[in-house]
């Protein structure tokens, strides 16, 4: 097997499909617990924090690193409790305040006669409904912003960090939200090619679009979120599209081969063409250096002038591994308040491995929703008597195909497990529903162009698991009639 398909194998299938969304959430056999007594942290954390006010600088009584969507939402529940002015500091990697990341694969790409996103329209926490956090609102908020400064030690005897530039911070508490960086190819096989991109920040995005302007040949390597947005993205840029990766059908990880197909067909309408099961041999050089073909391990080679590697993304751990690390999922190990093994140092957001108390397992969610809820868990339980265990519900969606020209725009929200027996019900007209039953209960459920009223059905029906008559459901006629069957099993439910 080649090293390419090996790694892609590795991020794609090394963890068991009947466990749901396994590449987040494997099977665990009970919560972990790094501390006895959330009350003896309380008052222990309270001594970090007054020990903090002998700083020379009381800004850095609390200290995020990190400058995602985590540490906006972070700052944004700071300010809620009035605990952000003169006593915060976020330590950033990149050149711009908190950002709603998602955007960077979706309208981040379009062409520019499509109306792209860009800053600073998409700070958080505008991706919630909240206020846009500019750079400005930071210095309003008296939140200490370093910028382009990455945090490369900790001192967790003495709570310090050090920068990048060779600043030493003192902290009261700490709160890691790093997020995670993308898998790479390996250089000696064109990983680092020009022509060649990654995408996880606003400089990733801005290469790539470079790069798009000038491209012709598009070949795209990994058939997941990442490699389906950016598909769309190039269909609006109207370049020749071909996306490659070793599963059989696109987002395996999620997607039933029969709701696979009714998307590929769709793009394949857009123009896109696809190679599944095939492996990738490596990434080849043209006369004048840059990117210009992949070889597949049969011998076989596809012209490409920009090549987009989205196979998926490593946990941004840095010097924080003294923390505890999880072995199975990745990550900084953290509780229900996503404490990590050391008093005063929490973890939120992609990095972090915490309980998923509904599924009785450890899990590390690379989302959005995720990044936000935690974010704002962890800081109320920071600074308040809030003692519950973080309760996530999992959720995943995808919107693409939304540029101005476009005949058919994608918006499917999935919210539960994907684990048990399907039911698929609809034609893709624009409609179609899945749904995930186990034991007779309803597990997960993913739905493609539903109104607000069904969408706001999914979580209720994911969280409450009701049960179905899977005969009664299989005989729907159309998504409609199958959510109100199964809403009418949530009401049955409720009043029992």
């Amino acid at each position: 097997m080649s090293s390419v398909r090996r790694l892609m194998a590795t991020i794609s299938n090394s963890l068991p499909r009947k466990h749901g969304l396994s590449l987040w959430c494997p099977q665990s056999t009970s919560i972990y617990h790094p501390r006895p007594s959330s009350i003896g942290f309380r008052s222990l954390q309270r001594s970090y924090v007054a020990a903090s006010s002998a700083f020379s600088n009381e800004n850095r009584e609390f200290v995020i690193v990190g400058g995602g969507n985590a540490a906006g939402y972070a700052a944004r529940t700071f300010v809620e409790h009035d605990m952000a002015n003169g006593r915060l500091c976020i330590v950033s990697k990149e050149a711009f305040a908190p950002y709603e990341r998602p955007a960077l694969t979706k309208g981040y790409l379009f062409p520019l006669d499509k109306k792209p996103a860009r800053l600073p329209g998409f700070h958080t926490c505008v991706g919630s409904g909240g206020e846009r956090q500019t750079p400005d609102w930071y210095k309003e908020k008296g939140i200490e912003m370093l910028y382009e400064d990455p945090v490369t030690g900790i001192d967790i005897e003495k709570q310090t960090l050090t920068t990048n530039s060779g600043k030493l911070l003192k902290y009261g508490s700490l709160i890691i939200a790093t997020g995670c960086t993308a898998s790479r190819f390996p250089d000696k096989i064109g990983g680092n090619l020009p022509g060649v991109h990654y995408i996880r920040d606003v400089a990733d995005a801005d290469s790539l679009i470079s790069s798009l302007e000038r491209a012709k040949k598009v070949v795209i390597v990994g058939g997941g979120y990442i490699g389906m947005e950016i598909a769309a993205a190039a269909v609006g840029w109207k370049l020749d599209t071909t996306i490659i990766f070793p599963e059989n059908h696109l987002l395996q990880r999620l997607f039933t081969p029969s709701l696979a197909r009714r998307y590929e067909e769709l793009y394949q309408e857009n123009g896109v063409k696809f190679l599944k099961g095939v492996s990738i041999k490596n990434l080849e050089a043209g006369s004048g250096g840059s990117v210009a073909a992949v070889k597949l391990e049969d011998g076989s080679t596809i012209e490409a002038d920009t090549v987009i590697i989205g196979i998926g993304a490593k946990p941004a751990v840095g010097p924080f591994e003294r923390l505890g690390l999880n072995s199975t999922v990745g990550g900084i190990q953290v509780d229900g308040q996503f404490r990590t093994s050391v008093p005063g140092i929490f973890a939120i957001g992609d990095v972090a491995a915490f309980p998923l108390k509904m599924y009785d397992r450890i899990a590390r969610v690379e989302h959005v929703d995720h990044a936000r809820r935690s974010a704002q868990h962890c800081i109320k339980a920071l600074l308040s008597a809030q003692t519950h265990t973080y309760d996530y519900l999992q959720y995943f969606y995808s919107r693409v195909f939304e540029y101005e020209g476009c005949q058919r725009k994608i918006w499917w929200q999935f919210f539960g497990d994907n684990v048990g027996e399907t039911i698929e019900i609809g034609n893709f007209d624009p409609k179609i529903a899945t749904f995930w039953i186990d034991s007779g209960k309803l597990k997960g459920v993913l739905l493609e162009s539903g109104s607000t009223e069904e969408f706001e059905l999914l979580p209720k029906l994911a969280r409450s698991q009701p049960s179905v008559d899977k005969a009664k459901l299989q005989n729907a006629s159309s998504v409609e009639e199958a959510l109100h069957i199964a809403r009418t099993c949530l009401q049955v439910e409720t009043a029992v």
